[in-house]
């Protein structure tokens, strides 16, 4: 699992083994890569997470 810097510094590279979509409610949608299952949905606001790669 990557890890974060330094306080300060922000993300180094981005997080391994995750992916995100825009599910059919517009919202962000994060999933882990090995087991296909559902993270974490991003209802705050209508921009992707930061540092996770989008599925196409």
């Amino acid at each position: 699992m990557d890890k974060n810097g330094k306080p300060g510094n922000g993300r180094i590279g981005a997080l391994s083994g995750r992916s995100q979509f825009q599910g059919p409610n517009s919202n962000w949608i994060k999933r882990d890569s090995e087991t296909g299952r559902f993270i974490d949905q991003k209802t705050s606001s209508s921009t992707p997470f930061k540092g996770v790669r989008k599925e196409k």
